[in-house]
This record gives structure tokens, sequence and C-alpha cells, in this order.
């Protein structure tokens, strides 16, 4: 009748096999991930990648680290956009060089995209560290340059008072997608459509422009695209909580970062256009 009791001890004190040796636990995301190169090439934990991401991504501890890393790239990158605005507006040489060799402008462009390209379609560029790191921080000084140099034809009074109106929306924003139980992560046909509005109203926009300034159209275009990026801040956001029907690998930090910071720059670009002044 003794036979087959099992008792607690001798349960956790031996392995499979009953040979006395400790069970084998599952290690931490930061011991399982340390070295490696990306999802394909981790071999830390043999009982499989994907059971090991869903384990340590419901730890909440996990999320708060990934949640912080993410605020901390991100509030590094508004910085440096703040410092490089801030620097094309008050200094006049500067402008005056910038306004008369627009060159810099188009190759900051092709940085743009390249950069924009290889983190987000690349999965080993943007978890292969430290090139993430190195790809992140040329694409947020080409971006910064961009949105600097558009900002010197405005009045620096609007400029400051547009950085001001995009930090209130973004903390409103952060903290309504942080509080509300809506789903904005399972609207991507919507923002699709309305980023692809947009799209083709820049597009009309540029065709109409060289016939005639047409302010009107012009401000209803920048109203547009402000709502459309707030939206796209709200999914990015609830995307980076991980509490919704879409979430993002733990790995990704760099490109919840980078999505994040875009929608921000593109609501000031878009806020600038309907309440800056030129300065001409």
């Amino acid at each position: 009748m003794t036979q087959g009791k099992v008792f607690v001890a001798d349960k956790t004190l031996s392995g499979p096999q009953g040979d006395g040796t400790p069970p084998v636990c599952p290690p931490s995301y930061e011991e399982a991930t340390a070295g490696c190169r990306g999802p394909s090439l981790c071999h830390s934990y043999q009982g499989g990648g994907e059971m090991l991401t869903e384990f340590t991504w419901q730890d909440k501890n996990i999320r708060r680290i990934f949640i912080r890393k993410v605020y901390c790239i991100l509030m590094i990158q508004l910085c440096v956009a703040v410092a490089v605005v801030a620097l094309f507006s008050y200094s006049e040489p500067v402008k005056t060089y910038i306004q008369a060799n627009p060159g810099w402008y188009w190759a900051s462009y092709v940085v743009f995209c390249v950069t924009f390209i290889s983190l987000s379609f690349c999965s080993v560029a943007r978890r292969c560290f430290p090139w993430n790191l190195i790809l992140l921080a040329v694409f947020t000084l080409s971006l910064s340059y961009m949105t600097a140099m558009v900002s010197s034809y405005y009045n620096t009074r609007s400029v400051l008072v547009t950085l001001g109106i995009t930090a209130l929306v973004c903390l409103s924003v952060t903290v309504f997608s942080f509080q509300t139980k809506i789903d904005f992560t399972s609207c991507q046909g919507v923002l699709l459509i309305l980023s692809m509005t947009v799209c083709f109203c820049g597009i009309f926009l540029a065709c109409v422009v060289p016939f005639g300034y047409v302010p009107w159209l012009q401000a209803i275009y920048a109203v547009l695209g402000a709502i459309v990026f707030t939206m796209f801040l709200v999914f990015d956001t609830q995307v980076l909580l991980g509490k919704k029907h879409s979430s993002i690998s733990p790995e990704d930090y760099i490109f919840a970062s980078l999505s994040i910071y875009l929608d921000i720059i593109y609501i000031f670009s878009f806020l600038l256009q309907l309440f800056g002044m030129d300065r001409y």
C-alpha cells in the first residue's frame, strides 16, 4: 500500500527520472536572451522560444521593465529633437546656412528612409545590439534635422507654442491609452484607410500648390493629419502595453520607441502647419 505513495519531498528534490538531480527551471528573460542576436539564434532554452516568450511576457515585472526602457529611449529622442529645433530656430547663422543648402534636407530624407525601413522590416537589425541603437540614433538625428529645417521657416514663437500643444496632446493621449478600455489595436483597417486618405490628400495638395496657395485646404489637410497620427499614437501605445488585441515582443523595444517617436514628430509637423506663422 505504501509503494504507490509519492511524497512532496521526493517530488521537489528529485528530477523526472528520480535520480536526485534538481528540476530544470525555465530561465528568466534576461538569461534566455543574453547574447542572442535574434529569435532564431537563441538556444539558451531548449523548451522552445515561443513558450519562453509567452511565459516571460505575462510577467508584470518584465512588462514594466520593457515599458520603462521604451520611454527612456523616447525621452532621449525627444530631447534631441527639441535641441535641434531650438538650434535651428534661434541661431541665425545656422538657419541661413540650412535654408541656403536644401540638399542636406534631401540627404537626411534618404537616410531617414533607409534607417526606417531597416528597423521596421529587418528583425535582426532592430534586435542586434549595438547596431539597433546606432541605427536608431541615425534615424533620430535625420528626422530631427528634417523637422528642424521645416520649423526654421516659421516664427520662433509659433514653434514654441506648437511644441507646447504637442506636449499636451501627447501627454493626454498617453494617459488615455493607459486608462481606456477601448481597443484601438483592433482598428488596423480603419487606420490604414485614414493613412491612405492623408497620403492622397498630400499628393493632391502638392499638385494644387504650384497653381496657388489655398489656406483652407492646407488647414483641412493639417487637421486630418494631426487626428490620424494622434490615433496612431493611441494604437502604438496600446501595442506597447500589450493588454489589447495586438502586442509587441519584449525584444522589439527599439521598434516601439521608433513608432511612438515618429507619431509625435508627425503630430508636431501637422500642428505646426495649422498654428505656425511664417517668418516672412
